[in-house]
């Protein structure tokens, strides 16, 4: 049975203010890299550190990559990841769906984000009284693709690997690292465009899907 829920925070309970920004940085620094390589080290640069301002993270992007920029076309960048969390917002489903949730399951966040735009976006929205735990990369000094990530996550929640599922919108950062610990997990693919089995194209088909996963389960305990 599944005691507790890890959801991912970007892409799957809020909408970033704009489309893919990690890869407009991609093409901005090396497009050339795959995009799958380009993100686990611009997270590493931007996500598990804390930065008393954007300009440190990017900074810290310019030296990972050993791509300086013009004072200009930093605060260039700087003025769009401000317009990224200043536009996004949750989902019109988030709340409803989440509330009901946290009536029988606890609920963790997991998120690979810098430390400035998560925690005004979830003060804006009042969203973080809603988790039990918030587990995010600039803290743990992790990204999810970690395996200590997850791992930290379940001895913090005090569960097994059997009594969670982790709901997120990225096969890389949600869904490979949590099947490779055994963990159940299922993909939010809203334009319904990518190939999964446990798959919802949005949130209001959660509940029914962890019904149905529950309940073989338990048939399968039975037999």
């Amino acid at each position: 049975m599944i005691k507790a829920i890890l959801f991912d925070f970007w892409g799957t309970l809020v909408e970033q203010g704009l489309h893919s920004p990690l890869k407009e940085l991609h093409q901005i620094f090396c497009p050339r890299t795959p995009f799958s390589e380009f993100v686990i080290k611009a997270e590493k640069a931007m996500m598990i550190s804390v930065y008393p301002s954007f300009k440190e993270m990017f900074l810290s992007l310019e030296n990972e990559f050993n791509y300086p920029l013009s004072e200009e076309f930093r605060d260039n960048l700087i003025g769009f990841w401000n317009k990224n969390w200043m536009l996004a917002h949750p989902y019109p489903e988030t709340e409803a769906i989440l509330k009901e949730l946290k009536e029988s399951h606890a609920l963790a966040l997991i998120s690979n984000t810098d430390c400035i735009s998560i925690e005004r976006v979830m003060e804006k929205f009042s969203l973080k009284q809603i988790f039990d735990k918030i587990f995010l990369s600039y803290k743990l000094g992790l990204i999810k693709s970690e395996p200590e990530f997850l791992k930290t996550a379940l001895e913090e929640l005090k569960l097994e690997k059997e009594d969670v599922l982790v709901v997120g919108d990225s096969l890389q950062s949600d869904i490979y690292p949590a099947k490779k610990m055994g963990i159940k997990a299922i993909l939010v693919d809203r334009k319904n465009k990518r190939d999964y089995e446990l798959k919802i194209t949005s949130l209001n088909e959660l509940p029914e899907l962890i019904k149905r996963l529950n309940k073989n389960a338990a048939e399968l305990k039975g037999n």
